[in-house]
């Protein structure tokens, strides 16, 4: 492969010039130092670590994350289990963020069955109320959010 420029990187790696200098800024790329014409040369390696960052962000991690996952390279006391501790936590994220979107869900479908006229003027429901009381602030005991029943 020829000299890899910053506009080759961006291009082999499927990413604009923008995000690869937004990645130096946030030291998830060491900026090469300039060659002798002006030009700096970028590491062939540097395509896979931008497809390893980008996969990453698929994945949901934040660049903070991903950044600390690649430190984790010339960290040399790291494992296989600093990684998959990332992973597990990322997981456990991920599964409340899911718990969350069933909770919102579960009160969409209660209102959408909670006028019994689907045709009546909305001076005569409920429904702006009950969308209120379907808002996840009140908790009970344990902590657990609580909803009201429709209208």
């Amino acid at each position: 492969m020829e000299r890899l420029t910053i506009g080759k990187l961006a291009k082999e790696a499927s990413v604009t010039v923008e995000t690869v200098r937004f990645y130096e800024r946030k030291a998830l790329l060491e900026q090469p130092k300039t060659q002798e014409r002006g030009f700096r040369v970028y590491p062939e390696s540097y395509i896979e670590r931008i497809f390893f960052i980008k996969r990453s962000q698929e994945l949901g991690f934040t660049l903070k994350e991903i950044k600390e996952i690649l430190d984790l390279q010339n960290y040399q006391g790291a494992t296989c289990q600093d990684v998959i501790n990332r992973a597990e936590e990322k997981i456990g994220e991920i599964n409340e963020k899911l718990d969350d979107l069933n909770r919102m869900r579960d009160s969409l479908l209660k209102l959408s069955s909670c006028c019994d006229d689907k045709n009546s003027s909305l001076d005569d429901t409920k429904v702006f109320d009950y969308m209120m009381k379907i808002v996840p602030s009140e908790l009970d005991d344990q902590g657990v959010k609580v909803e009201k029943n429709c209208c």
